[in-house]
């Protein structure tokens, strides 16, 4: 009688281990290249190729990255773009800037830190950023290098297959909410959140009509939570700012709406929306069960909540890195960007109308 229990139980692991080899090699043929298009949050080191201030090439970013290397990503260690592409079983998409004549035939990343929706956004002498439009204009040219290799059919097919994540807004929305922004003079709060969501309806309209098909579309945060705009917080407390959070909920709903009426409005476009505005609220305020300690102030910087100053090699940084929520004054930790992936990928709570799984199976 053990030993047919013995024989049942190698049989029933032997079967999980084929059936998780099966769904794997089912990932990986279903999803033949991910596109990334966004800021700072998936940049994997494209500001390391232009003019600008706005870099992630030092100390102490990377110090968690395999070999401690800082790469252009600014965080301690792997970012979105990166645990991304692991549930996907691609490659995490390169830079497209390290080599712009390249084919990119398993993806290539076009993200940008400092951009933005608007090309206002970030571009001034010595802060400039690779903003939204340049980047669908990128891969227009990435486009038609692929249909040049593979033929017209052929690249077609695989751009249906393809993801393509989108992971934009948050710099827009800092610049209008910082405390030395001049836009709201010129413009209303709920104004220039309605233009971000016309800009990238627009924006997505040219992407689609590039051929792109499966989108994964990461919602803003909780901007007025990160380490910058609590330190500036007129009453010292370090709160939250709950206009930033207030609007930026605005855009986030403005978005989701845009989206559903795509998805009526095009044929084949699907998307994941995810959620992060509410996730990154509720880790805030139930920072145990997500296994933080650390909700407010950054790991990496200077001055109260090390939010004075970016994270450069003169900061100081914390040794318990996975107990903190944000990395720097603006970017969040290896850990909480894990947790993002894993509850986009497959979670029912925060992600809509399919989670990253059923999305791909399409």
């Amino acid at each position: 009688m053990a030993s047919s229990s013995s024989s049942l139980l190698s049989f029933f692991l032997l079967f999980s281990s084929f059936f998780l080899l099966y769904f794997k090699l089912c990932v990986a043929q279903s999803v033949p290249a991910a596109y990334m298009f966004g800021d700072s949050l998936v940049d994997v080191g494209n500001n390391n190729h232009f003019g600008t201030v706005i870099k992630a090439n030092f100390p102490y970013n990377g110090v968690d990255y395999p070999g401690g290397k800082s790469t252009g990503r600014f965080c301690n260690g792997k970012n979105t773009a990166d645990f991304l592409a692991e549930k996907l079983g691609v490659p995490t998409p390169p830079p497209y800037l390290a080599d712009k004549n390249n084919v990119f035939a398993k993806g290539v990343s076009f993200a940008s830190g400092g951009a933005g929706i608007f090309n206002g956004t970030n571009d001034d002498f010595l802060s400039k950023a690779l903003h939204m439009s340049q980047q669908v204009q990128f891969f227009s040219i990435v486009q038609q290098r692929l249909v040049t290799q593979l033929g017209s059919d052929a690249a077609q097919k695989q751009l249906l297959k393809s993801v393509f994540g989108i992971v934009i807004g948050s710099n827009d929305i800092i610049n209008y909410f910082k405390s030395d922004s001049k836009l709201p003079k010129t413009t209303t709060p709920e104004q220039y959140v309605d233009q971000m969501v016309s800009s990238l309806q627009g924006q997505l309209k040219q992407l689609y009509g590039l051929g792109a098909r499966k989108f994964v579309i990461v919602g803003v945060g909780s901007i007025g939570c990160i380490p910058l705009l609590r330190y500036q917080s007129s009453n010292k407390s370090g709160e939250c700012s709950e206009q930033a959070n207030y609007w930026t909920n605005k855009y986030n709903q403005g978005l989701q709406s845009v989206l559903q009426g795509l998805q009526s409005e095009l044929k084949d476009f699907s998307y994941s929306y995810f959620d992060t505005f509410n996730l990154l609220l509720d880790v805030i305020q139930n920072p145990a069960i997500y296994g933080f300690s650390e909700v407010k102030a950054a790991c990496c910087g200077l001055g109260r909540l090390n939010a004075n100053l970016p994270c450069t090699p003169i900061s100081t940084f914390c040794s318990n890195r996975s107990s903190h929520i944000f990395w720097d004054r603006y970017h969040p930790t290896e850990t909480a960007n894990r947790i993002i992936i894993d509850s986009a990928f497959d979670g029912k709570q925060y992600v809509f109308p399919l989670n990253v799984k059923q999305l791909i199976t399409l």
